[in-house]
């Protein structure tokens, strides 16, 4: 409640929301914040570049000016510094081909009938949701999301310690994009990895690590986590936004088999979004819960003392927890000993 007392604008807020998406959305496909990064600041300019009429450009560039992705001096439109940085198309951290995957028709569906989940417990779009056998979705997954993990895939490497001038052996669970594990390979010249994910994901983590001038250390183990005999010994094992798809039995067992493929003194490193006990915060890592419901038929955001718990079972000596500001994930490091 306001000081003022009771006010429905967090209901309409709330209930108008998918407003701001759409207008993202079509601000993406039009290239708009690229049309103004390279030096189209009026409607008619924008309007030309984008191929769109002046009149609704300036109905789009106000809402955005309003909602905070662009800065409105007079007639003009300027990018914000977060704009620039992340949705002009010629930028490194670019982060529209992010919607090919956040907004696609599955995910989308998955939230259409949320109703239906509550009551269920899980999703309630399919038996198995997003994590059903071999899902096409992992491969735009893997081809969309790459550029928003690079900066947590920085801090996570930051978390594997030792000797860099060492042979290292890691495997990158359920890898995707195999961009965590091609990150660890950057800083650690020494390091080889193994990237585990069905065979169509792994094309992606391959393409990734040739780019990337790793491909002489890279390795492909296709399968199922569940399924495949993940080798080993490894000296560390990623298991990356993973966990939460599946219920606390399920993420036991996978945490045992990463204790099983590590050698002594190795780390299994999880990232997660990892609310506090509350489960209410931080706000953009506990709502990530409502996802998971959503779109699997038992998955969750675990608290630390949950993950701590599912690693314990599994053998592990200690877990750490560790934010990786200023992303909306967490870390846990497991010691095999």
């Amino acid at each position: 409640m306001s000081p003022q007392g009771p006010s429905p604008a967090l209901f309409f807020d709330t209930i108008s929301a998918y407003q701001r998406t759409e207008a993202l959305k079509a601000a993406i496909e039009l290239d708009l914040f690229s049309a103004i990064a390279a030096g189209n600041h009026t409607t008619d300019d924008i309007g030309a570049a984008c191929s769109a009429s002046p009149r609704g450009i300036r109905i789009l560039a106000d809402f955005l000016t309003i909602v905070g992705f662009l800065h409105k001096h007079g007639e003009r439109y300027e990018l914000t510094a977060d704009s620039k940085l992340f949705l002009d198309r010629k930028s490194p951290a670019f982060l529209g081909g992010a919607t090919n995957f956040m907004l696609s028709t599955d995910l989308r569906h998955s939230f259409e009938e949320l109703t239906s989940a509550v009551r269920r417990g899980g999703t309630a779009v399919s038996e198995e949701g997003t994590v059903s056998h071999d899902n096409p979705i992992w491969v735009e997954f893997a081809r969309a999301m790459a550029p928003l993990m690079q900066m947590p895939a920085q801090l996570l490497t930051g978390l594997v310690g030792g000797d860099p001038s060492k042979p290292l052996r890691v495997l990158d669970v359920a890898a995707g994009h195999g961009l965590f594990g091609i990150t660890v390979a950057k800083h650690f010249p020494h390091a080889h990895v193994t990237a585990l994910d069905w065979a169509n994901v792994l094309a992606v983590a391959e393409e990734n690590a040739r780019h990337a001038g790793m491909i002489d250390r890279f390795a492909k183990l296709p399968g199922s986590a569940f399924d495949v005999d993940w080798g080993g010994p490894y000296d560390i094992v990623l298991l990356t936004n993973f966990l939460h798809h599946f219920d606390v039995p399920t993420c036991e067992k996978l945490a045992a088999k990463a204790f099983a493929a590590l050698a002594p003194g190795g780390k299994a490193i999880t990232l997660e979004f990892i609310p506090d006990a509350s489960r209410v915060t931080p706000v953009s890592t506990a709502g990530f819960a409502l996802v998971m419901l959503a779109t699997t038929a038992h998955g969750d955001a675990y608290t630390f003392t949950e993950l701590e718990s599912m690693f314990a079972h599994a053998g592990f000596a200690k877990s750490t927890f560790h934010a990786l500001l200023p992303t909306t994930q967490q870390a846990v490091v497991s010691n095999k000993s």
